[in-house]
């Protein structure tokens, strides 16, 4: 027996060294996050000089597009496109978790009312001590305690967490911080919904330029068709020559219907982004009478990293991870928490609303992970991994938007080259048609050479309205690539 007693006793007065030696160890943070080293980006952009000029990006596109029809197409889509209010809905998420981040930083104070009841064994400390305290002379009637014995409580309760590491106040920070990367998501959808709408809207008109195109040869060969019919009657050419012409005639006549059904679909595509259902789509000019602004300025590629609202969302997400890594790393270190409570208690509900019933309690600890260490350290290694990620993501991005601004920089050059040089050959071959016809009327061509002629300016005339659309499109790529469209 006194073995036993050393040893209880032995365990007794050193369990505060162990819980202060459990606390010690639970506090050894992970190593702090080392981050790798960043790639950096070009001073400008290849082929385009040094200039203080502001980029085309700093332009809203009411300025940029000059389309009053085009301009109506945004501003409906604006108010009405289902993704764009899908992001409108991400943004609320992430104010909610804000607020709701901010609440762990105050006590946390509840309302209770709670009635229960407990036996207890005539051999236990608290049955004993009930029944012993019973007989007493001090103890009223009304003081009797029953067995069972009830427990009723009208007050509150508190509970608070003190943040003395911080750990509160960088979730709260990270939450903020998820708000701004959350509108500059929506900007960022703005700005992709704006170009897409441009690109179909320039399509359109590329295809009603197409069907001007097919029109205006249609007439050209059908009168080809009834030039040779002549002829044939004259004994100059022979039923082969008429086929040859009427089935060159059948064929642009079904092109023509091909365009026409990609306008039908490019018109649903466009009123899918207007966020409403199928609707004519009023619109322009063909693209055969514009003409891209002779200069175009993309500015530095720092700019372009302020303007960009993927960018500038991606930056965001990346400090919010960090933010996270640290609240992970305070996850091992002992935490400090307040309980209070403050109401009516007792076991009659005839006193219960008695001013003696009146019960407060205050309580304060420090808790410390000490078993659970294992899953702490998961959170932790899955959090550095989510930073990493959103590093590599947020240079992939940069990679990404520098590499658009370059094609469509290019491509612009290239395709303005382009369109001259088919603008030429349009010309030379809309002489060389009428050249065909007039040798053919006077027997100097045979019908295959006019035939030849007139499917060449054709395919020509098609070619310099897709040149034309690849034109604009490269623009408005070039304007989305730097940042513009979510002014």
């Amino acid at each position: 027996m006194v073995k036993l007693f050393t040893v209880r006793n032995l365990c007794w007065r050193s369990s505060p060294l162990l819980l202060v030696v459990g606390l010690l160890a639970s506090c050894q943070l992970p190593k702090p996050l080392l981050q790798p080293i960043k790639q950096p980006v070009p001073a400008s952009f290849a082929r385009q000089p040094q200039t203080d000029s502001a980029s085309i990006a700093a332009q809203s596109w009411r300025t940029f597009f000059a389309d009053d029809n085009l301009v109506q197409l945004i501003d409906t889509a604006l108010s009405s496109n289902l993704d764009l209010r899908i992001a409108t809905q991400r943004i609320e998420v992430a104010r909610a978790n804000f607020e709701y981040s901010r609440g762990f930083l105050a006590p946390q104070v509840n309302a209770v009312a709670s009635a229960g009841v407990d036996r207890y064994g005539k051999y236990t400390m608290t049955g004993v001590g009930n029944y012993d305290t019973n007989l007493s002379d001090n103890i009223r009637e009304n003081q009797l305690t029953p067995n069972p014995t009830p427990d009723y409580f009208l007050g509150a309760r508190s509970s608070w967490e003190i943040d003395i590491w911080g750990k509160l106040r960088n979730r709260k920070k990270s939450a903020y911080i998820r708000v701004l990367a959350s509108e500059k998501g929506r900007q960022a959808v703005v700005t992709a919904l704006v170009a897409e709408i441009a690109q179909y809207y320039y399509n359109l008109l590329a295809l009603d330029g197409e069907l001007e195109i097919l029109r205006e040869n249609i007439d050209y060969q059908q009168k080809a068709v009834d030039l040779v019919r002549i002829q044939k009657q004259a004994g100059r050419v022979t039923e082969l020559a008429v086929q040859q012409f009427t089935a060159q005639l059948i064929n642009t006549q079904s092109r023509l219907g091909q365009v026409q059904q990609q306008i039908v679909e490019n018109e649903n595509q466009l009123n899918r982004l207007l966020g409403r259902y199928p609707h004519p789509i009023r619109r322009g000019r063909s693209l055969q009478d514009r003409e891209l602004p002779s200069q175009i300025v993309a500015g530095l590629p720092a700019q372009m990293l302020v303007r960009r609202p993927d960018i500038q969302q991606a930056e965001l997400e990346l400090q919010a991870a960090h933010i996270d890594v640290d609240v992970a790393r305070a996850e091992f270190l002992p935490s400090l928490n307040l309980s209070a409570y403050l109401g009516l208690n007792a076991f009659r509900t005839a006193v219960l609303f008695n001013p003696a019933s009146i019960a407060a309690g205050l309580l304060g600890g420090l808790s410390a992970p000490i078993l659970n260490r294992r899953s702490l350290k998961a959170n932790y290694q899955q959090t550095v991994a989510q930073s990493r990620e959103s590093l590599y993501r947020y240079q992939q991005i940069i990679q990404t938007g520098f590499g658009e601004v370059m094609t469509n920089l290019r491509g612009i050059e290239n395709y303005r080259q382009v369109a001259q040089l088919k603008s030429q050959e349009v010309n030379m071959l809309q002489q060389a048609v009428s050249t065909s016809n007039d040798l053919f009327v006077n027997g100097y061509a045979s019908y295959l050479e006019v035939i030849t002629a007139q499917r060449s300016v054709l395919e020509a005339e098609l070619a310099l309205i897709n040149t034309k659309q690849a034109q604009f499109g490269a623009l408005t790529n070039l304007y989305r690539s730097l940042g513009g469209g979510w002014q």
